[in-house]
């Protein structure tokens, strides 16, 4: 019998990764993600059993630049850490694009950009530019897109990308901007009315009271779209209990991060009061294990093995 396999064409990597994320969010575990501020951090996320990676808005803003999360980093600059990340994991990369990084026009292309860029997912708020990090304790009043026009914004960067396997995520900041349950049921219907293809619901409320009102609207409400959590202002429950809840996915968004930001600071306590590389040593990773991390041996075996041919 012929095999017809070969007749079908072939996806490329990004759609792959892009079908493989989508596939997750339909499926009984959670697709849970990891943040990453650069190619290394993604590495390493590729080096454990997780399912995406998350490229952090935060992350970009104050490790690739040392900006504040407040839109002062452009598109292009997140384009260029994303192509980064993108290219040394096979995981999917899902970028958090704030509010598109303007009006109308900058949240299409962005679309368009991330798309062509290979990755699987990016997500877009409703703050207004510029933004405030939802993180921010600070008491500056926060105001969001009105509802219609960010529904319009989301319906023109879906209609606007090449791949149909490529993901726009909705982010809702209705209840960080205490509006309440039924503003934040109201955005989100609107988002997938628009055609999002999932819907990030974020809360500071570490009780879950608000989300388990608000998951329990939209469950009612029968809306048949993918939801995503951001647990770091809840992080006292699992990915699997987040899921129970009706998490598709879980994004553990900045841990990496502030992690590599901790190590650094102690690494330069020891080094000021020592004033020797060896009493560092201890507590750093030795150089053979970053040479074996960026494939050094690999690399230059194919460049000999190049020069031999």
């Amino acid at each position: 019998m012929e095999n017809m396999s070969s007749d079908r064409p072939r996806l490329s990597r990004a759609d792959a990764k892009r079908m493989r994320l989508r596939s997750g969010l339909a499926g009984d575990t959670p697709v849970v993600a990891v943040g990453a501020h650069d190619a290394m951090s993604a590495r390493l996320i590729g080096h454990y059993d997780f399912d995406a990676v998350w490229v952090s808005g935060f992350g970009v803003s104050a490790m690739a630049y040392g900006l504040p999360d407040l839109n002062l980093v452009t598109m292009s600059e997140t384009l260029a850490v994303t192509r980064s990340i993108e290219s040394v994991t096979d995981l999917p990369v899902v970028v958090d694009c704030d509010n598109g990084f303007g009006g109308f026009s900058n949240v299409v292309r962005t679309a368009v950009e991330f798309d062509r860029a290979g990755v699987a997912a990016v997500c877009i708020e409703d703050n207004l530019f510029p933004k405030r990090n939802s993180l921010y304790q600070g008491r500056s009043k926060r105001e969001l897109i009105p509802t219609r026009e960010q529904a319009r914004r989301l319906k023109a960067a879906v209609e606007g990308k090449d791949s149909e396997a490529f993901m726009v995520i909705a982010r809702v900041e209705a209840l960080i901007a205490k509006h309440g349950v039924e503003a934040a049921m109201e955005r989100a219907t609107a988002y997938a009315e628009a055609g999002a293809d999932a819907i990030l619901i974020h809360s500071k409320d570490k009780t879950l009271t608000e989300i388990t009102e608000f998951l329990d609207a939209w469950h009612a409400a029968g809306i048949d779209k993918p939801l995503v959590a951001v647990p770091t202002l809840f992080p006292d429950f699992t990915a699997d209990e987040l899921h129970d809840k009706g998490f598709s996915m879980v994004i553990l968004a900045n841990q990496p991060m502030r992690a590599a930001v901790k190590a650094m600071e102690e690494t330069l306590d020891i080094l000021e009061k020592q004033r020797k590389p060896a009493a560092a040593d201890p507590t750093i990773a030795s150089v053979d294990h970053v040479f074996d991390l960026v494939q050094t041996a690999e690399t230059i075996r194919a460049e000999e093995a190049d020069e031999e041919g």
